[in-house]
Order: C-alpha cells, then structure tokens, then sequence
C-alpha cells in the first residue's frame, strides 16, 4: 500500500479559473504516519500548469487502477480532487480521480477534536502551522515564490507532526473506547 500526503496550493478558490502551482507529496509509513520519503514539491512557476500535473501522475500511482497503490492523506482533500479532477482535464491529461480511491481526509478529525464545530477546525488552528493559505496567491501574483515554498513546506511539517499523533493516540483511545462496550 502507498500512503502519502497530498496537499496542493492554487491562484484562487475557483477550479475553472484558478491554476494550480503546487502539488506537494509525501511517502508516508502507513503505520506511524512518519516520513517514508523526500517532500516533492512540484512548482508551476518552474514547469507549467500542465507539466506539474503531468509528473504527478508519472512519477506516483494516482492513476493506476489499483486503489492501494496511492492513498492519499490530507486536510480537506474535496478541495484537492476539485482542482486536480478538472485542471488535468482541461489539459487533456487523464483525469486524476483522488475520490475513487481509498483515502484519509483528517479535517474530519479536526472538526471533532474542535468540538464539531467547523469554525476554527483549519490546519493552522489545530497545529503549529503558522497561518492559513490566504496569502499564497498574492505570493504567487508577486513572483515570490520562495514565500510559497516556505509556506509549502511548513504546512507539510505541521500536517505530517499531526498525522503522526494521531497515528500513534488513536488507537489508545479506540482501546480506551473498547473497554466501555458490553459484550456477550
């Protein structure tokens, strides 16, 4: 099984008319949730639009048809499949379908954990991560691209530190949880 976290940042909230200019992925030990592997950082500013989304695919297994072999891991990963289902289309490249696979989206996680409440239940407020996106696409608009790769590789550090946490306190807690069931 391939785990990996998968992240992408983009010009705007809006598939059709927003790009995307990062796809970020990560090898991940589907165990503890650690670092299996380097953070590839794929960046538009340097290959194109298409170009990045074409070594996504070729360098993972996001298209095979075996579900297994590329489980994505992320926060908010609707958002994700949004932009990469329809920007890979409208470059003529095979769709990339993150939906019809096995996947782990941990904003649920984050919902809970913010006592069910949506407000609040973002990466920067449930780690260590320094702020939200909102500042990428004016980074991007700026040329300042070094920004968005610090950004990039901050929120892959505090996603990953989460992921691992939970990896690790969840299934004390799914014992914790077992304990209280009566069984027969």
């Amino acid at each position: 099984m391939g785990t990996y976290y998968l992240d992408i940042e983009t010009s705007g909230l809006d598939e059709r008319a927003s790009k995307i200019i990062t796809v970020q992925y990560q090898a991940l030990d589907r165990n503890s949730g650690a670092p299996a592997g380097p953070l590839v950082i794929l960046k538009e500013w340097e290959h194109g639009e298409r170009e990045v989304l074409r070594r996504f695919v070729e360098n993972t297994d996001v298209s095979s048809g075996k579900g297994f072999d590329f489980v994505p891991v992320g926060y908010n990963l609707g958002f994700e499949h949004r932009f990469l289902s329809r920007r890979s289309e409208m470059h003529g490249l095979p769709t990339i379908n993150i939906r019809d696979r096995p996947m782990m989206d941990l904003h649920t996680t984050g919902v809970i954990m913010n006592s069910c409440e949506f407000r609040g239940s973002g990466l920067d407020r449930m780690t260590g991560k320094a702020q939200n996106g909102s500042m990428v696409s004016r980074w991007y608009e700026d040329g300042d691209y070094g920004k968005i790769t610090e950004y990039v590789e901050d929120e892959a550090r505090e996603f990953l530190r989460f992921f691992a946490w939970l990896c690790k306190e969840l299934p004390i807690l799914h014992k914790r949880f077992a304990s209280t069931i009566a069984r027969p």
